[in-house]
């Protein structure tokens, strides 16, 4: 009898003490949802004859005082991105969502910074002006943490919390689950966002391998891909630095990319703009590959350190004729490196990117002018 009223005690103990927490875990703040926009982007089927349209790409918009105020480079940025959409909203080129390549605040661990700096900006971009935002994570979103940390867990839950009505569902055939790692079809192009922070991860790698593999290639005439970290840069984390998720996606994605034809890449890690050009041959025959470093959403910006060294790249993919051409260098001055984003404009298989810089920055030229077509018969575009 006193055993049995022993375990009793015990479990209405047990029974207590998970109520309180439940209940404290309630009480906790919360990161608040991004609000999503009245019209998401139709479904990929109901897409397929779109051929021309614009969308823009930027990152690294973390700020000085995340906790304490919006971000204010970043404000300087969406505002400029709101008079852009709004002045093609009419045109054969409007600007149909925003992707974002991470570090979207310093400490992704933090309430506060995602609640006061980062979503009330991105709500006006999702209400004001009714465009959809894909974000993938940088490694200030999950503070470097490897998978299965209790640094990085708590970074994606906070992620998830903000980007839950913007990203692909979990179940759904272009989201892998449990992870910041989705797709989405749009028109002719296919648009698929990885966490570079975990680039040696052989279940996401394989996860990308199938959505690319799988593709309907008749309609899907471009892809793009957007993640945090560069193959190859020019900044402090690059140039004659190689940082391991760097060293994992020119040793497994790049390859990768290159058998499936990828048509660009868009990045950030470095709070600056520059512009790659990867070539290579196959049965095929030439191919080409844009990969476009633009971190400039308003984190504090860097400057050019000197070029990567790409022997051991170049010479792993002797046999496909790789060659890597840096078309846009950034200014060995950071105050030349401007905030800005990027614009870029699909129709049907040209491509070309217009370079929009903010406040003082204002005329920025890093093609000597503000844009170029990604083609080798292409011009550079005013």
């Amino acid at each position: 009898m006193i055993r049995s009223r022993t375990r009793a005690l015990l479990m209405m103990l047990v029974a207590t003490s998970l109520s309180v927490a439940a209940a404290e875990a309630q009480r906790a703040p919360q990161v608040n949802a991004i609000t999503p926009p009245k019209v998401p982007l139709p479904a990929e089927g109901a897409s397929a004859g779109i051929n021309r349209f614009s969308f823009i790409a930027y990152g690294d918009t973390r700020g000085r005082h995340d906790s304490a105020q919006v971000q204010s480079e970043h404000q300087l940025v969406i505002e400029q991105m709101l008079a852009t959409i709004r002045s093609r909203a009419a045109g054969p080129n409007s600007i149909r969502f925003v992707l974002q390549s991470g570090d979207a605040v310093l400490n992704g661990r933090s309430v506060a910074q995602w609640n006061v700096g980062y979503v009330p900006l991105i709500n006006r971009l999702t209400t004001e002006a009714g465009v959809p935002y894909f974000m993938a994570v940088g490694n200030h979103d999950v503070t470097g943490g490897s998978l299965g940390t209790p640094a990085r867990d708590s970074g994606l839950r906070n992620y998830f919390a903000a980007n839950a009505g913007l990203i692909p569902a979990e179940g759904s055939p272009r989201r892998m689950n449990g992870y910041p790692t989705f797709a989405f079809g749009f028109g002719n192009s296919f648009f698929l966002a990885f966490d570079s922070n975990i680039a040696g991860d052989s279940a996401q790698f394989e996860w990308v391998r199938r959505q690319l593999e799988g593709l309907d290639r008749a309609r899907y005439r471009n892809v793009v891909v957007f993640y945090h970290h560069p193959a190859f840069s020019s900044g402090p984390h690059g140039g004659a630095r190689v940082e391991s998720q760097a060293l994992a996606i020119r040793d497994r994605y790049m390859p990768l990319f290159r058998r499936h034809h990828v048509n660009l890449l868009l990045t950030g890690h470095e709070h600056l703009f520059e512009h790659w050009v990867e070539r290579y041959t196959d049965a095929t025959g030439a191919h080409r590959m844009d990969q476009i470093v633009s971190g400039g959403g308003g984190a504090p910006l860097y400057a050019y350190t000197g070029e990567p060294d790409l022997a051991e790249y170049l010479r792993a993919g002797a046999a496909q004729q790789v060659s890597v051409q840096h078309l846009a260098r950034p200014s060995t001055e950071p105050g030349a490196n401007p905030f800005h984003f990027v614009v870029v404009n699909v129709d049907g298989e040209r491509i070309s990117v217009e370079v929009v810089a903010v406040d003082w920055g204002r005329g920025f030229a890093p093609y000597r002018s503000a844009g170029a077509v990604l083609s080798d018969t292409g011009r550079v575009v005013p």
